[in-house]
């Protein structure tokens, strides 16, 4: 991507990737000699860009002073972390055995033909990631669903498009602050 280019970083701004290089250098400043910055550095470079780009993960190991193998060790570690642009809303579908065993491989089945995407994937406009889970503790309301922070319960297949809609729409509910 040339420096010119306008990009959607993951707070819906638009920004250069030199812009949002920038903010990455000044994370890395901040962090450069605290023992265990890698992974602070790492989910702070991914709410930045909205994933972590190979660009990143080499200014992130340069400006560290760690090798990039390390680095991406990290990255490839954990799941918390992607490497592919995500979409604005993650899908996790539950396949726990109470999930599983209640239909959640049919809902599973059911998402990955209406988004046109496999697990792992983004639906080309970039609304859309699905993810698989293993337990969401809903157990006895299975199958579950997680989209962003609201679990939804006992999922049936041909009630998808209504749970979708509400996203594609932006009538979902706004994820809640916590009371101190």
């Amino acid at each position: 991507m040339a420096v010119e280019d306008r990009v959607k970083c993951a707070c819906g701004e638009e920004a250069s990737e030199a812009e949002l290089l920038a903010r990455l250098d000044g994370v890395i400043q901040e962090y450069r000699n605290k023992p265990g910055a890698l992974i602070p550095v790492l989910q702070i470079a991914q709410g930045i860009f909205g994933y972590l780009p190979e660009v990143a993960l080499k200014r992130i190991a340069l400006g560290l002073n760690k090798s990039y193998s390390e680095v991406a060790g990290v990255v490839s570690f954990y799941s918390f972390f992607s490497t592919t642009p995500r979409g604005k809303h993650l899908i996790r579908v539950c396949l726990g055995t109470a999930c599983y065993v209640r239909g959640g491989k049919r809902v599973l089945d059911t998402l990955k033909q209406k988004l046109r995407i496999d697990v792992g994937q983004t639906t080309e406009d970039r609304q859309f990631t699905l993810e698989v889970a293993r337990c969401f503790g809903a157990c006895g309301l299975a199958p579950a669903i997680m989209i962003d922070e609201e679990v939804h319960h006992r999922v049936k297949p041909n009630r998808l498009d209504l749970v979708l809609a509400k996203y594609r729409n932006g009538e979902a509910p706004v994820e809640k602050k916590r009371r101190s």
